[in-house]
């Protein structure tokens, strides 16, 4: 699941995937803005079939915080 996600963040910022850890800050190192991270938490809302309160997606920081919150959705 880690590794699609970051695909995801890869396809949406068009930012390597080898350049994207799970350390990775999203605004600061991917440089995305808060509508960024709206629109990208859409796209994993519809990859995993799941829903991101608006409240949890401007608590992410890191990529760290998005696979952990969606693999605890997905129970995994």
């Amino acid at each position: 699941m880690e590794e699609r996600i970051i695909e995801i963040i890869s396809q949406y910022s068009g930012i390597g995937k080898e350049e994207i850890t799970l350390d990775s800050d999203i605004i600061q190192d991917l440089e995305l803005s808060s509508f960024d991270v709206t629109e990208l938490a859409c796209e994993l809302e519809d990859e995993f079939e799941l829903e991101v309160p608006d409240r949890k997606i401007s608590s992410f920081q890191t990529v760290r915080d998005v696979v952990e919150y969606i693999e605890a959705e997905k129970g995994e």
